[in-house]
């Protein structure tokens, strides 16, 4: 397999920066609207957000953090894994400054702006979770930062889980046109994780993997085939991207973060004409028996 697109496509700590994991923001080249920061904390750190004109949401990826404002601390109750289903987040306002403490992988996606929206905390138990798909294409969304759940300036922010083996960003699509009502420019990054599969008897999490493919579009030139571990990120700033697929014995996961320079804060798409077809063979298919994904204990777990 050829190497990933270097613009790109960036392993696990290739872009690290101030105790960050890994920065993607507006000094990234060729990239202007949306941006991620990764950390792991242990007990006592503290990391900064302290630019002003960018919003922000705050979100666990495993283990409980702190988010202290010149106004308010708040606290995220968090998750065990990226697998335990939706956690509880924080959207911060354009000019709210703030420190970050706490234990375990916290990512923090942003967007450039000056329009101030208020903070907001989502509870976990006001997430929307939506079973996407169907048959090897189920895949479990949580659309806690999307225009539907979330008040923000520009942007739009999910995260996507898909069971060992399935298809999930397919069929391949796209957002770089501005077609009103139909198509919205939107920068994306796709930050990945991946596990052993729940009631797997063996596998390690450093070997668990998936596969992510993004390709051309009319808009510009772009390739990306890679075999994606937890960590990596890549970066969609125009193309069809699709499909991100669970390798068999691995789930996988990834947080998206969406924005863009067009006036309408809107998701909409146009999938690739030449698979646009697959989503006729998901009808009379039922949605994967392994989802939801929730935490041990809680009514859906596979545990």
């Amino acid at each position: 397999m050829p190497a990933p697109d270097q613009r790109w496509f960036h392993r696990r700590g290739a872009l690290a920066r101030d105790g960050w994991e890994s920065v993607v923001d507006a000094s990234t080249p060729g990239w202007a609207h949306t941006g991620i920061r990764v950390a792991e904390l242990a007990a006592g750190d503290v990391l900064a957000l302290d630019e002003r004109d960018v919003e922000r949401i705050v979100v666990p990826l495993a283990g409980s953090f702190r988010i202290e404002t010149a106004d308010a601390a708040y606290d995220l109750a968090g998750r065990a894994s990226v697998f335990d289903g939706p956690t509880d987040v924080l959207y911060l306002g354009a000019g709210a400054a703030a420190t970050l403490t706490g234990s375990g992988r916290v990512a923090v996606a942003t967007s450039p702006t000056t329009e101030q929206r208020p903070t907001r905390h989502i509870a976990r138990s006001d997430v929307p979770v939506e079973l996407r798909g169907a048959g090897a294409s189920s895949r479990q969304v949580h659309n806690f930062g999307t225009p539907q759940a979330l008040d923000a300036a520009r942007l739009i922010v999910c995260e996507v889980i898909t069971p060992a083996e399935n298809w999930s960003s397919y069929p391949p699509h796209k957002h770089d046109e501005h077609d009103p009502g139909h198509e919205t420019r939107l920068e994306e990054i796709y930050y990945f994780e991946s596990a052993p599969a729940r009631g797997a008897a063996g596998g390690a999490a450093a070997s668990a993997f998936g596969m992510f493919s993004t390709y051309s579009s009319p808009a510009g030139d772009i390739e990306i085939d890679a075999m994606v571990h937890s960590g990596d990120i890549a970066l969609v700033p125009y193309g069809y991207h699709g499909p991100a697929v669970a390798a068999p014995g691995y789930d996988l996961y990834y947080l998206n973060v969406m924005a863009g320079p067009d006036p309408d804060r809107a998701w909409l798409i146009s999938d690739d004409p030449a698979h646009a077809w697959v989503r006729s063979t998901w009808e009379g298919l039922e949605i994967d028996p392994r989802l939801p994904f929730t935490a041990a204990g809680e009514e859906g777990s596979t545990r």
